[in-house]
């Protein structure tokens, strides 16, 4: 998948405030990801991302 700094991603689970979108806010060896709902922030490596990854549900810069 190809997924970017800003961009709005469903993870295969949701987070434990029932939301499961999240803004990718960090990228590089690990990828920083951040509640919308609650604005919880997890790190997880790129690999864990990718695997856990559902979804690109809104690309930045598009409304």
């Amino acid at each position: 998948m190809n997924y970017d700094l800003g961009d709005i991603v469903e993870m295969k689970k949701p987070h434990a405030c029932q939301t499961n979108r999240w803004e990718i806010v960090r990228m590089g060896m690990d990828i920083k990801i951040k509640c919308v709902h609650c604005a919880h922030i997890v790190m997880l490596s790129r690999r864990d991302f990718e695997k856990k990854l559902k979804k690109i549900l809104e690309k930045k810069g598009e409304e």
